[in-house]
């Protein structure tokens, strides 16, 4: 009876010492993703855009509006210089 138990309790360690290898393992050989989601993004907009109906309609709004925004953006920095020159200007 000592013997089945001894068996059983080595045959349950020896499987969570797989597992906890394969999981260290798969943990530390895994790449990011971040960096491949922005491009994969643009690609499912693109395609998305290329379709009609009411999908193509929206990925083509998302894409103006993030658009707008950059140039928005672009135009806060201008302003922010102008101000700068002004302030030194004495005005």
């Amino acid at each position: 009876m000592a013997r089945r138990n001894v068996r059983g309790l080595t045959q349950a360690g020896l499987a969570a010492a797989i597992f906890a290898a394969g999981i260290l393992c798969g943990a530390s050989l895994q790449r990011p993703v971040e960096a491949q989601m922005g491009d994969l993004m643009k690609q499912a907009g693109k395609a998305a855009g290329e379709e009609g109906g009411a999908l193509g309609a929206a990925a083509k709004l998302a894409t103006s509006i993030t658009d707008l925004q950059q140039h928005v953006g672009d135009l806060q920095k201008d302003v922010d210089g102008l101000k700068k020159i002004q302030a030194a200007l004495g005005g």
